[in-house]
């Protein structure tokens, strides 16, 4: 029975064949001792203060990989009650939101108040988290539960910290959600208008005069509500909106494309002559 050798496989190879192998052979040495070395091995961090400075100095350095790994890895190490933790979940998040990665960024923030309510680190993990998650729904096609996420976190840190200098911000944000918000229900109430769902049409387009009424898209959500109501033959339900239209876009053209001249009203009747 044949055995196998490798160095007897090796002896017949082509120089050139053997010098290819030794190559590859040492790669794979190197790369599985890149991968056997620790993430973050500061010099000198011989305690977890130590440790800490170096991750800040790496964030400090915009070396946003390498600060994550050092706050990572000390929010695994510190205790579970040591002051240094919640500005490691802090610092983590700030490291991943640097670089775009913000499902982590917002993991990280999140865990700031939820362990640590009282820390002054909560109310700017809980905006920065809010803020994560808003960066994560970029338009209104696209799902919408990060932008539901966001607006939910939002409002919890207007009721948790209603002093907080980072208020107007937060409304700013929450703002521009329901721009989104607003605008992913025209999308949607025009998507079924011209598949003659009216009824469905109907149903985004109110929703958006109910839960949106300060937003840009309250004009065009009017203007399909207009047209649905006459393509189902409602015309006092269109006339009653044609009505608010023109009262709030009065030179608009298509208000008037849609809803026509204003209805002239009838003169007063004459008074009766006095005797």
């Amino acid at each position: 029975m044949n055995r196998f050798s490798f160095s007897g496989y090796q002896s017949r190879m082509s120089p050139s064949r053997r010098r290819l192998l030794r190559i590859t052979v040492l790669a794979a040495l190197a790369a599985s001792a890149a991968c056997a070395r620790p993430d973050f091995t500061p010099l000198e961090a011989s305690t977890n203060e130590s440790f800490f400075q170096a991750a800040l100095a790496a964030l400090k350095a915009k070396n946003w990989t390498k600060a994550s790994k050092g706050f990572e890895q000390l929010t695994f190490q510190l205790p579970a009650r040591d002051p240094m933790l919640p500005r490691a979940y802090y610092y983590l998040g700030v490291s991943h939101q640097r670089q775009d990665e913000y499902i982590l960024a917002a993991q990280a923030f999140s865990r700031v108040p939820e362990n640590f309510p009282e820390d002054t680190l909560a109310p700017i993990a809980t905006f920065e988290a809010a803020v994560s998650y808003s960066k994560l729904w970029r338009r209104p096609d696209l799902d919408a539960d990060y932008g539901v996420t966001s607006m939910s976190t939002y409002q919890s840190f207007l009721a948790a910290y209603p002093d907080s200098p980072l208020r107007d911000s937060a409304q700013a944000g929450i703002d521009r959600l329901n721009e989104m918000f607003a605008e992913k229900n025209l999308q949607t109430g025009d998507l079924y208008a011209t598949q003659r769902a009216y009824d469905s049409s109907i149903i985004y387009y109110k929703d958006i005069l109910t839960k949106y009424p300060q937003t840009k898209a309250v004009r065009s959500a009017m203007l399909g509500l207009v047209k649905a109501y006459k393509s189902i033959g409602y015309r006092d339900d269109a006339s009653e909106v044609c009505g608010s239209l023109r009262a709030k876009y009065p030179a608009d053209r298509d208000v008037q494309k849609a809803c026509g001249p204003a209805p002239v009203a009838a003169a007063p009747a004459p008074a009766p002559a006095k005797p």
